[in-house]
């Protein structure tokens, strides 16, 4: 059985990235009728920041030279350490049961929500390797970032997630849908480029739908 753990991001709760990520799981749970999906909005559930008793349990699987996610709990001894891990622990091994992670989020600040970085931050410990699971990022941008466009290098949420996922998940084929050009649909001084950003859109919706089923 295949598991599918989705995460949304956006602050807005109509979003265009909550839209396409819940378009890949409509197709993938059609697809896989006998599948485990699980969802968690970060946004309306959010998770809190790390703490130094989580740095404390980051210390300790590096100083056990511990390998085993699954076996990290039985490092933990102090009572901040467990309320740590009362909050990593069960984020953990959600993560750890999926088979494929998406993740819906916009660009804020040219980089990821703050509720997206908390569930990072939380899942993140030393010596991981998830490199047997897929994951999928669909993403809205109210400008263009895309490769060639004026303001590609100031991308930091694709590149950073991209750079973590290969980094410490050791992740290097995770996959980037985006649509650009959003703030067309408000902004008056981006109207003329609202034709750009509905091809956009319908581009990411199609791909999508189309890597649902692969998954």
């Amino acid at each position: 059985m295949t598991t599918l753990l989705h995460l949304d991001a956006s602050a807005r709760s109509k979003s265009i990235s909550r839209e396409l990520s819940a378009a890949f799981a409509g197709e993938w749970r059609a697809g896989n009728p006998d599948g485990d999906y699980r969802y968690r909005d970060l946004a309306v559930d959010s998770v809190p920041f790390i703490d130094e008793g989580w740095t404390e349990i980051c210390d300790l699987v590096l100083a056990e030279g511990s390998t085993d996610l699954e076996r990290i709990g039985e490092l933990v001894r102090t009572p901040a350490q467990r309320a740590a891990w009362q909050i990593a622990g069960p984020l953990l091994e959600e993560l750890l049961a999926a088979d494929v992670v998406l993740i819906g989020t916009p660009m804020y600040n040219y980089s990821v929500p703050a509720a997206l970085k908390a569930w990072i931050d939380q899942v993140a410990f030393p010596r991981m390797s998830l490199g047997q699971r897929r994951f999928v990022v669909v993403a809205a941008r109210g400008g263009a970032y895309s490769p060639g466009s004026p303001k590609a290098e100031f991308d930091y949420q694709e590149r950073y997630l991209r750079d973590f996922f290969a980094g410490h998940f050791a992740v290097r084929d995770a996959v980037f849908v985006n649509a650009e050009l959003a703030n067309s649909r408000l902004d008056p001084v981006m109207a003329h480029l609202r034709a750009e950003h509905e091809q956009s859109y319908d581009l990411a919706l199609a791909t999508v739908r189309e890597l649902a089923g692969e998954y």
